[in-house]
């Protein structure tokens, strides 16, 4: 069975910052990757310093090549399971195979909850999108939407009349809205529509109007999702860390967790989900663990 320092669970921007810096400290590393970036459905990444616009393909193209002139293994397979085996531990993969590491890296992500709405997956990551801040931008002065819950709506709406003065919350659905809540969206002329929503519709391409069940037509350049998100592996529970009510697993922001030896970057730990902080969590993990594996190489000479 192949040993390696650290097997790096998730080929993200979180595990490839991992990956280049410890393939940087001469570590032997290996990246299971599964294949399914959360953000594969989006035209370019936003407010990546250096790279803004840049499609996630491509970045994760330049930091596989560069993760390998460093000695890193990548393979595209999915982690089926981890275990703990003596000092280390055991991974099984999908493939069949299996490795031991010395640490584990868990980039495993979040999984976004969609609707079952037609036409939300046809305008996904063009026109239907989950996070201001990264397509904030691109929607700005136009006719925008929130779809979810009330009380995670009102939020994100609010946050939104930063880039458009016209903000819609959709909730799908009656909503328990309190007084100060409908006096809330009033104060800021923030529209609400309670009834269910049929379709999206737009031209292929771009997506311009919500059609609800009752026929009304609200047009809309972009629809933000406010609809949750679960966990995308239980490798961190089967690893005993601790998981968060929101069901990202509580961890320092260089990745330690209560479970030693397993670390928990990027978007599945408790911090702002954006593709450069993610990567700087990995990094971060990288120096820790390095620092962490030097310190048993001293010991055990």
């Amino acid at each position: 069975m192949e040993r390696f320092d650290v097997l790096i669970v998730g080929g993200g921007p979180a595990g490839l910052g991992a990956a280049l810096i410890l393939g940087r400290c001469r570590r032997k590393v290996l990246v299971c990757d599964a294949g399914t970036p959360r953000n594969a459905p989006a035209r370019g990444i936003h407010g990546l310093l250096g790279h803004d616009g840049l499609p996630p393909a491509e970045l994760l193209r330049r930091g596989r090549e560069e993760a390998r002139r460093y000695g890193v293994t990548i393979r595209d397979v999915e982690v089926c399971d981890v275990r703990r085996s003596g000092h280390g531990f055991e991974a099984e993969l999908a493939d069949g195979g299996r490795v031991e590491a010395r640490k584990i890296v868990l980039a495993t992500g979040m999984l976004d909850v969609i609707p079952s709405i037609e036409g939300i997956i046809k305008y996904y990551g063009r026109g239907v999108y989950h996070c201001p801040i990264c397509d904030g931008w691109e929607c700005r002065d136009q006719p925008i939407g929130v779809l979810g819950p009330a009380h995670r709506a009102i939020r994100a709406a609010l946050l939104l009349l930063g880039w458009s003065d016209d903000v819609v919350v959709f909730t799908h659905g009656p909503a328990a809205l309190t007084d100060d809540d409908r006096r809330l969206l009033e104060k800021h002329r923030i529209g609400l529509r309670e009834t269910p929503i049929t379709r999206l519709e737009g031209d292929g391409e771009e997506l311009s109007r919500v059609v609800l069940e009752d026929c009304e037509v609200v047009p809309r350049r972009a629809i933000f999702l406010k609809t949750g998100e679960v966990p995308r592996s239980d490798l961190p529970t089967k690893l005993g860390c601790k998981i968060n009510g929101d069901g990202t697993t509580e961890a320092e922001f260089h990745g330690s967790t209560e479970s030693e030896g397993v670390f928990v970057v990027g978007d599945a730990s408790p911090r702002v989900q954006l593709v450069s902080v993610a990567q700087a969590e990995g990094a971060a993990a990288a120096v820790r663990i390095n620092a962490i594996l030097q310190a048993e190489d001293l010991a055990s000479r």
